[in-house]
């Protein structure tokens, strides 16, 4: 099985999930955001599969910070736009595993 884990290393949500993993012995690989970035077509994807709204995480600090020009109005398009230039914004973690997409972390899915 091919998992990939995408986030940020320095989230608690992130280092939970990697100990979940971990503990059931999982191989994965690790896509972090602030180094590598967020990849459209990744975002492009999620959004297809699960919706912008729950790809995008409009709880965090990030988001609440953007002045409210750059919240209103929000689609598909702008809500990438946001993700790709700040990927913080995008709920963690987002795990691929053949096929299946996972968004946050729930230990029981």
């Amino acid at each position: 099985m091919t998992v990939t884990i995408y986030g940020i290393k320095n989230c608690a949500t992130m280092k939970k999930s990697f100990d979940w993993l971990d503990g059931q012995g999982i191989a994965y690989t690790f896509h972090d955001y602030k180094k590598s970035g967020a990849p459209r077509e990744a975002l492009e994807r999620w959004c297809d599969e699960a919706g912008w709204e729950v790809v995008l995480n409009r709880a965090g600090m990030t988001f609440r910070k953007l002045p409210d020009e750059a919240k209103a109005d929000l689609d598909r398009d702008k809500a990438i736009a946001l993700m790709i230039e700040r990927p913080s914004m995008i709920k963690r973690p987002i795990l691929e595993a053949n096929g299946r997409l996972e968004i946050g972390f729930k230990p029981e899915r």
